[in-house]
């Protein structure tokens, strides 16, 4: 496996950020982006208990308050950390998650807390509010630009065979092709793309790749399928 990340991720633990997350938990329904915002969420609950910061409700998910994980991932760290009741959709992305019963429509004065980052497509929050939410955002992580391991740079120039580009991020593939230097970056669109969306995949053909299928969904199973049904067919 060659991993090109071009992301460090980081728990924001300011006391600004702590008020946000606390308004955001008394919401009536809150929705978890990713399964880092839910590190990020236990980081918080974490340094609540050793520092004199502003404090998080307790208990965390009140009476009658219904979460939310745009994926399976996200709803199992949710669950493994004492959540319950967390739905999550079938179609594992945000549109798939503003399908689900619950977010279609908010009566006056119903409010969303959102757990998430700064950055991304950033159609979820939008949506919502269209809806008639009251929208209680919590920028509880961080995505901060990382440099490209020059390590894994070498192995994608170096290798031979096929390759899999297991594709759940548009900004994270434009930030890798910027820092690609040329013969790197030409080896990686000649790989066979899996992507967790169409509008991934339309993203890959524009950036050159030829090879292009949609998974089954976003999580690493159906992006990785591929492989296993090329182990299949082999010999």
């Amino acid at each position: 496996m060659i991993e090109l990340s071009p992301w460090s991720i980081r728990s924001d633990n300011r006391a600004v950020t702590r008020a946000a997350l606390a308004e955001a938990l008394r919401a009536t329904r809150i929705v978890v982006t990713s399964p880092n915002a839910v590190r990020a969420l236990r980081d918080l609950c974490a340094a609540d208990a050793r520092e004199a910061v502003p404090a998080l409700p307790q208990p965390l998910q009140r009476a009658g308050q219904v979460w939310y994980a745009v994926g399976a991932g996200s709803a199992q760290a949710l669950a493994d950390f004492g959540i319950a009741d967390v739905r999550w959709p079938e179609r594992m992305d945000s549109e798939g998650l503003l399908a689900l019963p619950g977010l279609e429509r908010f009566d006056a004065g119903e409010s969303v807390g959102l757990l998430t980052a700064p950055g991304g497509r950033g159609v979820i929050a939008p949506t919502l509010t269209a809806r008639g939410a009251q929208v209680r955002r919590a920028d509880i992580y961080l995505r901060e630009p990382a440099p490209l391991d020059r390590f894994m740079i070498a192995r994608l120039t170096a290798a031979h065979a096929p390759l899999l580009l297991a594709l759940s991020s548009g900004e994270a593939l434009q930030r890798v092709l910027e820092q690609l230097p040329a013969q790197a970056a030409a080896r990686l669109r000649q790989a066979r793309v899996s992507a967790a969306s169409e509008r991934l995949a339309q993203l890959a053909r524009e950036a050159g790749f030829s090879e292009v299928e949609v998974a089954a969904g976003p999580g690493a199973r159906e992006l990785l399928a591929p492989l296993a049904g090329d182990e299949s067919g082999a010999g």
